[in-house]
């Protein structure tokens, strides 16, 4: 009986210890948050079967069915502490909240697939509308940035979703949004000319062409033109300065008037950042906690009550009927790019082919010499190279790719700059000694120099064209 009991006492103890663990993972799981909240661990399988992590809060009120609301961040990483002001708001509103981390498999600064985004905020819209304590029928989604093309794209292949909301969402392609981001940092950094000029015309039409910007040309219209029967709230910073809001919000209103949607309400946060939050330019951000030690910036009164105020009416069946408030000024106005435009790669591809044969054939030893073509050529060859460059650092990198500002202009484009003169400077004297030494030349020597000269004079329409050569 002795050597039974032991093992029996071993069983006992070890019972007695899980059940102490089960008593206590609810205080983990489902913490509590804040005056009334609770905060709820939650993990659910997104598109491809990618496991997400994600927590639900809610006010731990009444046990009657809440309307639901899932969050989606802009892009970047996008862990879910970024939002939680937005999440912690809807939730003392009484509107249960799923914020979760965005992806970071299938997802980088050179790939990102629409698609996939989508499924995963389908299937945390399932989530929620699985709870007991929410209704089923009153899920909607928040998007913000990049998630302002997610949510209207998640709202249009599944009648799940409720209601959508957009805050800083683009009515235009990402790779058009983002070339007007990029012109208004550099405007607010004093550049101006054809620097600002050729990042949001040339350069943007080489990233597309090199179809290394993921996405560059979705197009959220036709997707808001679907929604013909979903509430929709779209809301844009007065601040905003990194989708150009005045065209986006005209073109939410006339995309969604298209589509017969009778409940699309356009409006504008006062003193709101591009993610809604308060600033005093567009370029800081006011109090609230800080993210990656920068500020997030706090909640406006005006951008919470709009919000949560909305979707209230919205699980009361009273969608608010479709209106759009004035618009605050813009910044400058976007511009189109042209879609896959080979000539923005083709031109400055074969350029620096015409130049790089002078150099490639002295290794063959093809040909004489000519010293103002040589020169020339490695000329050409750093200008090409440069003047492509230095712009798409600023898609790579940012707006501080482009520091120093020397007269208006980053100090390396006005490198570049010096360089193409040089390059026309350099094309006039070899074009000179080549008409002097014509008759000297050999076959072999001319069949060297030809690809250098080419190269020259179709360097200046293209110079000028990229802004090299313009002020």
């Amino acid at each position: 009986m002795l050597l039974l009991a032991k093992p029996l006492i071993r069983l006992f103890a070890a019972l007695a210890v899980a059940a102490t663990i089960v008593f206590l993972l609810p205080a983990t799981a489902a913490r509590a948050a804040g005056p009334g909240l609770v905060h709820e661990e939650v993990t659910f399988h997104g598109g491809g079967g990618l496991v997400l992590h994600g927590t639900v809060l809610s006010n731990g009120g009444s046990h009657a069915p809440h309307p639901g609301i899932v969050l989606l961040g802009g892009s970047g990483p996008g862990p879910r502490e970024e939002y939680r002001q937005e999440a912690e708001a809807f939730a003392q509103a009484g509107i249960t909240t799923l914020v979760y981390d965005k992806r970071t498999v299938q997802y980088s600064t050179l790939h990102r697939d629409f698609g996939l985004l989508t499924e995963d905020a389908l299937a945390a819209v399932r989530l929620l509308r699985d709870r007991a304590d929410v209704n089923p029928r009153q899920v909607g989604i928040w998007g913000f940035s990049e998630g302002g093309w997610i949510a209207p794209l998640a709202a249009s292949r599944s009648s799940d979703v409720a209601y959508v909301i957009t805050v800083g969402g683009s009515g235009f392609s990402p790779l058009r949004t983002q070339a007007w981001n990029l012109t208004t940092h550099l405007l607010h950094q004093n550049v101006n000319g054809s620097f600002e000029r050729t990042v949001s015309g040339p350069a943007a039409q080489f990233v597309d062409a090199t179809g290394l910007f993921p996405t560059a040309d979705h197009d959220p219209v036709p997707v808001l033109e679907s929604l013909r029967r979903t509430p929709v709230l779209a809301l844009w910073g007065q601040y905003d300065n990194q989708v150009p809001p005045r065209e986006s919000a005209r073109v939410f209103q006339r995309a969604l008037a298209r589509a017969g949607n009778e409940h699309a309400v356009i409006r504008f946060v006062a003193d709101g950042a591009h993610n809604g939050h308060r600033t005093s330019d567009g370029f800081d951000r006011v109090g609230g906690p800080l993210f990656h030690g920068k500020r997030l910036g706090e909640l406006t009164p005006d951008y919470v009550r709009t919000m949560t105020g909305w979707v209230q009416a919205v699980a009361a069946g009273h969608a608010p009927s479709s209106s759009a408030a004035p618009a605050p000024p813009q910044a400058a106005p976007s511009t189109p790019v042209l879609s896959r435009t080979p000539y923005a790669w083709l031109a400055p591809a074969l350029l620096l082919l015409g130049f790089a044969t002078y150099p490639l054939t002295a290794v063959l030893r093809k040909g004489a010499a000519v010293r103002p073509v040589r020169r020339l050529a490695g000329l050409g060859l750093v200008a090409v190279v440069g003047a492509v460059a230095c712009p798409l650092s600023v898609y790579a990198f940012g707006e501080a790719a482009v520091e120093p500002v020397v007269f208006g202009r980053p100090a390396g484009w006005l490198v570049v700059q010096l360089l193409g003169i040089a390059v026309v400077v350099a094309a006039c004297v070899a074009t000179a000694a080549l008409r002097r030494t014509r008759r000297t030349l050999d076959t072999a020597t001319w069949l060297r120099l030809t690809p250098a000269m080419l190269a020259a004079a179709g360097f200046v329409p293209w110079a000028l064209w990229w802004g090299v050569l313009r002020p």
